[in-house]
């Protein structure tokens, strides 16, 4: 129904010529506007992710549920991941604008029921919700560049990107943590509202522009529901493994051996169908999988401190939910930077992957000082060193998404992107998941813990498993094989480079 509204609303309005789809090679005032319309998309979601770490401990104060603190973030990130690869097979099979379009409708309408929930547990349904449309709205905007520029143009247009989330770096943690403490948390999801009608409008605007490549496709809708239900079942054995139930207890048991089940219920699908949902030979693809596998680790790695690092600076160094925001700016800021580096480096040196290389090995050995130092250093060092680290970490983004993109041909660019953000998110989930435990497994059924009750030691070790998460990204990444990016943005290069 959505879909079939959005194409009528569409049909009735008039396409003037400077908006019809553009043939041949675009000129470079037709990408940036395509561009910049994407790019308010990209906020949209972006500030979702940066804006409610802050916020967390109040909503959970003011709700009075500590315990189930991390679904608000974890139950988002479990919806987007499961409809991702959705969402770039379905693009690829009716365009990329009703595709993005519909998904920031979902989004609003589940940022609207996370403002207006009276309870833990509605939350946590609405924020489903919102990530059932926020699960396409990166991944598209990242297909779309890839429609019409060239990998090796790419880092012309970095700095769209890199201002895109240079922004919400500096302005989520901060209004997450004002509106919270000054004013209400509410806030946090009214603002996607206005954000969200001028991402739809001008978004619409802009990708009648927008060439268009998609084939004829079938969508896999058994195995849309065998990887959902795979990613559901998972994700709920691992959050509530130590937590609600012991480790070995026949439900948290049962969860796991569904999951596998489902899984390996996939797996089969993918080998056997005549259009799988994800294609096996893309899977196969050494680069695609090494790419896959660096941010599966560096961006859950990632996810998972910028949602838990918060606690630690309200429950280790005692700051307030507004300083704690400010206190993660750093570590946000730092990401965007090195993206725009090594995004800036990738169309002029050859061996493009070599940023991201010393980029996770310096991001590793700053975890690990972390881990071991955080103790006696005080805030500024603390945070020039989580400063260090997302500088390092920034460089593997950019390299892993355009790496991918130029390993396969045109028409796969959708289910490449929606795989690549698929696994992620993924290990968005689960990491988000795996320092919940470390931190919060400690509570009550009655009431959890509050930042206060979190122990010293806990924090140890959330920074040593962010070493281990940060080099074994570091060893994907050396293993990815690097194929010359294409100066054009139609025919993906089959040779590798050599030293």
């Amino acid at each position: 129904m959505l879909l079939s509204g959005l194409r009528q609303w569409q049909g009735s309005l008039p396409l003037p010529m400077s908006t019809k789809p553009v043939k041949g090679p675009m000129a470079h005032s037709d990408i940036r506007v395509i561009v910049i319309g994407v790019g308010v998309t990209m906020f949209l979601s972006a500030l979702d992710q940066t804006i409610i770490a802050t916020a967390l401990p109040t909503i959970a104060r003011e709700i009075g549920d500590f315990r189930n603190i991390s679904w608000v973030a974890s139950i988002y990130l479990l919806t987007a991941t499961a409809v991702t690869p959705l969402y770039g097979k379905f693009s690829d099979i009716h365009g990329r604008r009703i595709t993005l379009l519909m998904g920031i409708v979902v989004f609003v309408v589940g940022s609207i029921a996370c403002a207006m929930a009276p309870s833990m547990l509605v939350l946590i349904a609405a924020r489903a919700i919102q990530g059932l449309g926020g699960g396409g709205l990166i991944s598209l905007a990242q297909t779309i560049v890839a429609d019409i520029v060239a990998p090796k143009e790419r880092g012309r247009y970095q700095i769209y990107f890199a201002s895109v989330f240079l922004l919400a770096s500096l302005l989520g943690p901060t209004l997450g943590g004002f509106f919270a403490e000054h004013l209400h948390w509410t806030l946090i999801f009214w603002i996607n509202v206005p954000l969200g009608l001028a991402a739809f409008f001008m978004s619409n605007n802009a990708l009648k522009r927008l060439p268009r490549h998609e084939r004829p496709h079938k969508l896999d809708v058994i195995g849309a529901i065998l990887i959902i239900a795979a990613t559901i079942t998972l994700m709920l054995a691992l959050h509530m493994g130590g937590v609600d139930y012991p480790w070995n207890s026949t439900r948290i048991l049962s969860l796991f051996g569904l999951s596998l089940i489902f899984w390996i219920g996939f797996v089969a699908r993918i080998l056997t169908a005549e259009e799988p949902l994800i294609p096996i030979e893309i899977l196969r693809n050494p680069v695609v999988s090494m790419a896959t596998g660096a941010a599966f680790f560096a961006m859950g790695t990632y996810i998972a401190i910028s949602i838990y690092m918060p606690l630690y600076f309200q429950s280790a160094r005692g700051l307030s939910a507004s300083a704690s925001g400010l206190a993660l700016i750093p570590f946000m800021v730092g990401t965007v930077m090195g993206a725009t580096i090594s995004g800036q480096l990738m169309g002029r040196i050859t061996h493009y992957k070599r940023p991201s290389v010393v980029g996770l090995f310096v991001s590793t050995l700053a975890a690990l000082l972390l881990t071991f130092a955080s103790g006696s250093m005080t805030l500024v060092t603390f945070e020039l060193v989580t400063g260090i680290i997302s500088i390092g970490l920034g460089t593997v983004l950019p390299t892993t998404m355009v790496a991918i993109q130029n390993a396969v041909e045109t028409h796969q660019l959708g289910i490449v992107t929606g795989t690549m953000n698929f696994f992620r998110q993924l290990g968005s989930s689960i990491l988000v998941a795996v320092f919940g435990m470390i931190l919060l497994s400690g509570g009550s059924a009655e009431g959890g813990v509050s930042p206060a009750d979190i122990p010293v030691e806990a924090f140890f070790y959330m920074f040593l498993t962010m070493s281990g998460g940060f080099a074994i990204a570091f060893l994907f990444i050396l293993a990815m094989k690097e194929q010359p990016l294409r100066s054009s943005a139609r025919h993906a290069a089959e040779a590798v480079i050599v030293d």
